[in-house]
């Protein structure tokens, strides 16, 4: 068992490596002659051409490849068949003299490998840099020919099998082509939104680009997915039959697939929407059916990260604005002057580009016992000190004039005003408590009257005396004793008086909630406000 799933690998390695080698004459030094000689024999089904044949069509498409002798063009015809991009040809030859058949003995065909690498290239080649537009319009086609084929699918006797096949092919297409044009384009706009040296006019351009034919994208798909999601679901569980009921009627090149010793093996590609695994594919690209997330959902991520691209770009504009351009141009422009130059050109542009010149004197003479000869290095002689004026400016002349006083007067009248407004807002909070002193349970007070009250209460409890009282058994514990405790604001003019009361409870109703204080009874009254000087608190 295990030498027969080792030697499946190596089969399989073997088929990858020769079908990555028909990619090799696109990178070979002389592949502009391999693709015009490979356009040729694309540009006729079932092409079977000789040498002179091949030569003819080259001069007349007067590409690269029109000045190549017969030598030559065989040397690169042979080189193609051994790549696998070309097949020799089994035409019988048929000639009426010696030298015409040594001139068409060699004849070639186009592999279908070859063919199917040279038609990607070439569309690579004529729009890889362009701009994709979105077949956005065959996404309602989609839907449409979903939704008409669930109905028919579902119906007592089931759709024609000629009809299935009709609908099932134009609904792949449609479908097929839809996805390729949004992954095209959004290639195209993550290669251009990665590029940090757009400016203004290219800014503009792709701002509205993006927020305008993007968005009606993503709105499209957005409205459109869960429906043909829906449509799916019913569909889903008459998929298999229908493809059974298709395949008894046409099965297309599959009866040429071996059923039995004597029959040829043939693999066959199936059209898109004969297999199951096609249908697996379109249900996961409106809907999430493995956990991995859907194609809707990568599109609705690609779009936030383009967003966020162009915010990037646009907070680069904004600081090149203000003056912190990129120099990304120039900087490349300067990579390919001093990739160009001579060695000597390469130091004048260092020079012109950084200042970075030679080593100059600065002036400063050393001290008279540390004379330096001419010959010591600057890496190993004596460290010099340069005044910072010198260093940084070139001269020791002080610069500018001495600053004024800075004035302050505003913000000493914005904290004069401050101070005033706190002192007016406790004032007030202070008049309100003495109000309400004796009926805290009917009134409500504000959260500055209630900030008050916890202040003095909380000086109040916070100097009570710790005394020491026994208890029925006659064993000494200590306790708070609140008898008398109480405390005072002598410039506000209130004082509070704290006592402890078994079994009652006080409440505080305000705007930031009620306080409950259990076993504790509040008294606030009025008293003379000192003239000046800080608030006095006594407890007893």
């Amino acid at each position: 068992m295990g030498g027969s799933t080792s030697d499946a690998a190596q089969d399989t390695d073997e088929e990858a490596r020769r079908r990555l080698n028909a990619y090799t004459y696109l990178s070979a030094p002389e592949r502009l002659e391999h693709i015009a000689i490979m356009r040729v024999f694309c540009g006729t089904l079932l092409a079977d051409l000789a040498v002179p044949d091949i030569m003819a069509k080259l001069r007349q498409a007067d590409g690269s490849a029109a000045g190549l002798d017969a030598d030559t063009l065989t040397v690169r015809l042979e080189q193609l068949v051994q790549w696998g991009n070309l097949l020799r040809s089994s035409h019988t030859v048929k000639a009426s003299s010696i030298s015409e058949y040594q001139r068409s003995r060699s004849r070639y065909q186009l592999s279908k490998l070859g063919e199917r690498i040279q038609r990607d290239a070439d569309g690579v080649l004529a729009e890889a840099d362009a701009a994709r537009e979105v077949s956005n319009e065959l996404l309602a086609l989609v839907e449409r020919g979903l939704r008409e084929l669930a109905g028919l699918v579902t119906v007592p006797g089931g759709i024609e099998p000629q009809d299935g096949l009709e609908r099932i092919s134009t609904l792949f297409v449609q479908f097929t082509e839809f996805a390729d044009s949004i992954r095209d384009f959004y290639a195209y706009l993550g290669q251009v939104l990665s590029r940090y040296d757009l400016d203004g006019a290219e800014y503009q351009g792709f701002k509205e680009l993006l927020l305008d034919y993007v968005e009606a994208i993503t709105e499209d798909v957005a409205f459109r997915a869960p429906r043909i999601s829906a449509t799916l679901d019913t569909l889903w569980p008459h998929i298999p039959a229908l493809l059974d009921r298709l395949d008894a009627h046409a099965q297309g090149l599959t009866g040429l697939s071996a059923q039995g010793e004597d029959r040829l093996e043939v693999r066959v590609q199936r059209s898109r929407g004969r297999e199951l695994a096609d249908w697996e594919g379109l249900r996961g690209w409106f809907s999430d059916a493995d956990g991995q997330g859907s194609q809707v959902d990568q599109l609705r991520d690609a779009t936030l990260r383009a967003l966020q691209s162009l915010l990037a770009n646009a907070k680069r504009m904004l600081r090149s604005a203000a003056g912190e351009m990129s120099r990304r141009k120039d900087l490349l422009r300067l990579a390919r002057w001093f990739d160009e130059a001579a060695p000597q050109d390469a130091h004048d542009i260092a020079v012109a580009a950084f200042g970075l010149y030679g080593a100059r004197h600065l002036g400063i003479p050393p001290a008279t016992d540390e004379v330096v000869p001419a010959y010591t290095s600057w890496w190993t002689g004596p460290v010099v000190e340069v005044p910072v004026a010198l260093r940084e400016r070139g001269s020791r002349a002080q610069r500018g004039r001495t600053s004024a006083v800075e004035d302050h007067s505003a913000q000493k009248r914005r904290l004069r005003e401050a101070a005033r407004q706190r002192a007016a807002a406790r004032a007030a909070a202070a008049d309100e408590l003495r109000s309400a002193s004796g009926r805290f349970a009917e009134v409500h007070l504000t959260s500055a009257a209630l900030g008050l009250l916890l202040e003095l209460l909380a000086t109040a409890l916070g100097n009570a005396q710790l005394r020491s009282r026994a208890d029925a058994g006659g064993v000494g514990t200590a306790s708070f004793d609140l008898g008398s405790a109480h405390s005072e604001d002598a410039e506000l003019g209130i004082r509070l008086t704290v006592r402890r009361t078994e079994g009652t409870q006080t409440v505080l109703h305000s705007a930031d909630g009620d306080l409950l204080l259990d076993g504790l009874e509040l008294d606030i009254a009025g008293i003379s406000v000192a003239g000046g000087g800080e608030a006095k608190v006594s407890v007893s």
